[in-house]
């Protein structure tokens, strides 16, 4: 049959669907027999229930299925005559001016666009790169030993100083009045490590076990809690106990207690260097992703179906919900959450997805057999035992449908770096890892 496509808006269409009365009233009369034989019904034997009450009471609904069913057809037969790719589903609704014994609806649906690629030998992209240098392995030692410290009592006379753990009685006042979170007994924290607003910890700084002091502290504009945000409160602190930390060495015994075989420093700074260097290439190659795909958006040029959007951001929605309950979070998947809060993110996802398959179809940069090994191994070789992860890997169609997703984008940012005007830039080991 011929289909007529009404261009209404963009990407938006519209198609007309007719359906036969007489095909309907048959399937529904099929569907209530074949149900006639299951219902159950008080005063009739199974199987024995009289037509005229099976119609009765289940035709509306069969004769709703069968509508859906026929117009779901009628659709998709529509769609693939008329040679579209239909986003998302279409809204359909009846419509008046039918021949007699006919129905007719009216089905709107939105299309995939055409994308059409930018020069990208135009477009201008930052690729990074970082070291890791003999400073970034000895803040990791540090870090490390920071982990395995220990803490002996300090004596009556000293005062507390910077890397001592103070245990604490605090209550705090706004105008007279306490306030919430503003009160704790008991309460424990490492002096010059910034765990305490840096005027609480000045105050703290230089008292003795048993002595207590009252002082004023300025709340800053930006504190997290917006309740005493901008507000000067009065604090009464009292020091209950003064603990002096202690580092373990860095030498054999503190190389083997994490773990390293040979025991030596050398060794543990070099297997330290390996972590790092394999974090430091993620997070470079991450930011260069994100570059390259930036300007490959930037360059391109397309409508965005309403319907990927509204899809996409309702399951950000579920997956902000899922996040929720894994928090401990009651009752999350009943949570109140707006999908119009990502319309914004959910466009840009969109957006990239669709100019990306599109370079990646027009350029043929599908993820080879030999490229997912690859990836599977870099990703094993973090574990202690490779094989078992390349197992698990393998034997999972979802998890290797998210490996392909990571070569795809390496294909695709490899190809937009080698046609874009790159500039190189050194980033620090510090200013790489605190994710600026």
């Amino acid at each position: 049959m011929a289909v007529t496509v009404e261009t209404l808006e963009k990407l938006e269409r519209r198609i007309t669907l007719t359906l036969a009365a007489a095909d309907i009233n048959s399937e529904v009369e099929a569907r209530l027999k074949k149900l006639s034989r299951t219902v159950k019904a008080d005063g009739f034997r199974p199987g024995k229930v009289p037509m005229s009450f099976v119609a009765q009471r289940y035709g509306a609904s069969v004769q709703y299925e069968v509508v859906n069913d026929k117009l779901g057809q009628a659709f998709s037969q529509a769609a693939n005559e008329a040679k579209l790719r239909v986003a998302g589903m279409p809204r359909i609704e009846q419509k008046d001016g039918a021949a007699e014994g006919d129905l007719a609806f009216d089905a709107t649906f939105e299309v995939y666009p055409e994308v059409k690629l930018g020069d990208l030998a135009e477009a201008s992209v930052e690729r990074v790169a970082a070291e890791v240098t003999e400073e970034a392995i000895d803040k990791t030692v540090e870090i490390l030993r920071k982990q395995r410290r220990s803490f002996a009592q300090r004596g009556a006379a000293d005062v507390a100083a910077d890397g001592d753990r103070v245990t604490i009685d605090f209550e705090g006042k706004i105008d007279g009045e306490p306030f919430a979170g503003g009160k704790a007994d008991g309460f424990q924290f490492l002096l010059g490590e910034g765990q305490m607003l840096e005027a609480f910890e000045k105050a703290v700084r230089g008292m003795k076990s048993g002595e207590s002091k009252t002082f004023p502290l300025a709340f800053p504009e930006d504190y997290h809690g917006k309740e005493v945000a901008g507000k000067e409160a009065d604090f009464l602190v009292t020091v209950k106990k003064i603990e002096a930390q202690h580092l373990p060495e860095v030498n054999e015994a503190f190389a083997k207690a994490l773990g390293i075989k040979e025991g030596t420093v050398e060794s543990l700074r070099a297997d330290i260097k390996k972590n790092l260097e394999r974090e430091v290439k993620f997070r470079v190659l991450a930011r260069n992703k994100a570059a390259a795909m930036d300007a490959l958006v930037a360059k391109a040029e397309l409508d965005v179906p309403k319907a990927l959007i509204e899809g996409e951001a309702e399951r950000m929605v579920g997956n902000a919900r899922e996040d929720l309950k894994k928090r401990g979070v009651k009752d999350a998947d009943k949570a109140p959450i707006p999908a119009e809060l990502f319309n914004e993110q959910a466009e840009k996802r969109v957006r990239l997805g669709l100019v990306v398959a599109e370079l990646v179809r027009s350029n043929n940069l599908q993820a080879k057999p030999e490229q997912l090994q690859a990836h599977i191994e870099e990703i094993s070789q973090s574990y202690e035992k490779p094989a078992e992860v390349v197992r698990w890997y393998l034997s999972d169609r979802e998890r290797m449908a998210e490996v392909e997703a990571v070569v795809i984008e390496n294909n695709v940012t490899d190809f937009i770096l080698a046609k874009a005007k790159v500039e190189d830039k050194q980033v620090p080991f510090d200013e790489l890892m605190a994710g600026a």
